[in-house]
Order: C-alpha cells, then structure tokens, then sequence
C-alpha cells in the first residue's frame, strides 16, 4: 500500500511523463520527412501533423499523366509511412523510459 509520500511520488511522475509526452508529440509535429517514388522522380515533403509542404517533380515524367498520378500517390504513402515510423520510435522509446512492457502502446 502507497503511503502518502509515495502517492505524491506517483503523482509527480505522472505528471512529468505527460509533460514528455506533449514534448514528443510536439517535436513529431514540426518534423519534416521526405516521400519519394521512382527513384526521386517524385519528392513530397510532409510534416508530422501529414500536411504536405512541397512536392518536387522531374520534368521527365510530365508527359506521362497516369504515372505521375502513381508516382505521386506513393511518395505520398511513403512520406506517411516515414512520418509514423518516427513518430512510433519516439513514442516507444519514451514507453521504454516509463518501465512500460515492450509493444505496449501509449494514448495517441
């Protein structure tokens, strides 16, 4: 049974988990990743909070409409995927941190 200071104790690390979990989630959402498809042909720059920033495109695939449509669609999925393989990182290391099992997943 916690007693008074240990109570306290919990509370305090509680409340200092919170405080680092808004700064992760903070830091996720001014990230910037990039997303490329056909070897750089396409560029999309995302940020953590997934709006895109700038999209980047050769000139050698503007003849070819339903490729570029293709080509953009997956630096798209790929710029996503980078921004939740970050995000995951951050969020399990600062699980690791916490004593919380591996795989267990934080509110977010």
């Amino acid at each position: 049974m916690l007693g008074k200071g240990g109570m306290a104790g919990l509370m305090q690390q509680a409340q200092r988990m919170q405080e680092n979990l808004k700064k992760a989630q903070e830091e996720i959402q001014r990230m910037e990743v990039e997303g490329q498809a056909g070897a750089g042909m396409v560029k999309i720059t995302m940020t953590g909070k997934h709006d895109c920033k700038r999209v980047q495109i050769d000139a050698g695939v503007m003849d070819d409409k339903e490729m570029l449509e293709d080509l953009i669609t997956a630096a798209i999925n790929d710029a996503a995927k980078k921004i939740e393989q970050v995000s995951s990182e951050k969020m399990g290391s600062l699980a690791g941190g916490m004593g919380l099992p591996p795989g267990m997943k934080l509110p977010f």
